[in-house]
């Protein structure tokens, strides 16, 4: 019985952003292929980055021997991406966002968002099938796939005298309330918007330097954190803003040169930046996040701040991205300059450490008795052609019996950009 393991597109250009669709299409939860669906961004310094939506062209693909060239996936739609600038994110709506009561939006579309000049949504729809073509590879033939700006957020920016707000870097999209979105920008700030209404609920200076990632405490609509190129990492809870907790700061740097004569009443020693942060989403005690130009990725408990209690130790080159799959005993995939790919199952080093915190509770005191783990093992490895620059999980999505026999595993799939090649 033959099943298929890998998938891939080329596109046109080269790929950055991306992110796996967090349900099948409106209507169409029947159709296999319609959890295989991408939204995909570019990075190009010509100001002619795009965005676009791919998909499976025929289900066929998935239970066929893969030793071919031909590409797997085809665009569904594309459109250009605000000014020209490239998407710092691109984020599927989360799977809660199909039952929620928008205002302004239809039951049969879905939405996506990017950051880069502005916060920037999306709206999805693909009524009517595609047309397929007898070779799969081929570009789809006209069908109802349209992808069209909803609306773009930028406001004035609480630390800068400019009309329009600072670049974005990154956002998290809230998964129990999808209206709200939080995003971080170069500016020292974080704003939590409401983008069913298109407004601003608060901005707040959350680092000293740039702000690089930011993500809801999962389960909560008040709890977010945040990294940033001060090098460290901050909870903030939207009930009480007066202060944010640090729940760890990078150590300075050794040989580190004296203070100057007159130093900044700001100023702090320099650090490594943190560039990303995610949390376990079956644990939210757990979070990963990794140094800029570091090889390692640090595991943090947010019940003992001050420390990270693991360190993954596999990769031979700065890291560039990492995420966490959403499967029961979900598994941390992290992406370096050294081509590879690898999976963590951190499962049996997390559980039974102290009873979960309620996502509904303030931040927690901390637990002072962890001591960090050094973990060199994967659990999988998979080596790239290329540097890996970002990654994203798919939920889990059921498998399939065709009439030939062919079939399926149940489970998900990881998808990476790799230059203009999109691999899963």
């Amino acid at each position: 019985m033959t099943q298929t393991t890998f998938l891939q597109y080329e596109a046109p250009w080269p790929v950055h952003s991306l992110d796996w669709c967090k349900s099948p299409a409106p209507g169409q939860q029947l159709r296999p292929r319609s959890a295989f669906r991408l939204g995909i961004a570019s990075f190009s310094e010509n100001f002619q980055n795009r965005i676009a939506i791919i998909g499976l062209q025929d289900e066929r693909v998935l239970v066929e021997d893969d030793y071919t060239d031909y590409p797997d996936f085809v665009t569904l739609c594309e459109t250009h991406h605000g000014y020209g600038y490239p998407a710092t994110s691109l984020q599927w709506q989360p799977a809660s966002a199909a039952g929620y009561a928008w205002s302004q939006k239809s039951p049969s579309t879905e939405l996506l968002a990017t950051t880069g000049d502005a916060l920037r949504v999306w709206e999805y729809a693909s009524d009517a099938p595609t047309g397929v073509s007898s070779y799969v590879g081929r570009q789809a033939t006209s069908g109802g796939h349209t992808l069209t700006l909803k609306t773009a957020l930028s406001g004035q920016s609480k630390v800068q005298n400019q009309s329009m707000g600072a670049p974005l870097t990154n956002f998290s999209w809230n998964e129990k309330a999808p209206s709200l979105v939080v995003t971080s920008s170069i500016d020292t700030t974080c704003t939590v918007w409401n983008i069913d209404t298109s407004t601003a609920i608060t901005q707040l200076i959350a680092h000293d330097r740039e702000v690089y990632d930011v993500a809801w405490l999962p389960g909560s609509t008040d709890i977010f954190v945040s990294v940033g190129a001060d090098g460290s990492l901050r909870a903030f809870d939207l009930r009480s803003l007066e202060h944010s907790t640090i729940l760890y700061e990078t150590p300075a740097p050794k040989n580190m040169p004296p203070p100057s004569a007159s130093p900044s009443s700001t100023a702090r020693p320099p650090t490594s930046p943190l560039l990303r942060i995610a949390f376990n989403p079956s644990d939210s005690n757990y979070m990963s996040t990794f140094h800029m130009d570091g090889a390692e990725v640090q595991i943090l408990d947010m019940r003992s701040p001050g420390q990270p209690v693991m360190e993954l130790r596999g990769h031979h080159a700065p890291v560039n991205a990492l995420g966490w799959g959403s499967a029961e005993r979900p598994l941390l995939a992290t992406a370096a300059d050294d081509c590879q790919l690898l999976l963590w199952d951190l499962a049996s080093y997390t559980q039974g450490a102290a009873s979960p915190r309620s996502a509904g509770s303030r931040l927690n005191s901390p637990r002072p008795d962890a001591k960090k783990k050094i973990i060199t093992e994967p659990v999988m490895a998979y080596t790239s052609p290329s540097q890996i620059t970002n990654l994203a999980w798919s939920p889990p999505i059921q498998g399939m019996t065709m009439h030939t026999g062919h079939s399926t595993v149940a489970g998900e799939w990881l998808a990476s950009p790799q230059e203009k090649r999109s691999r899963l």
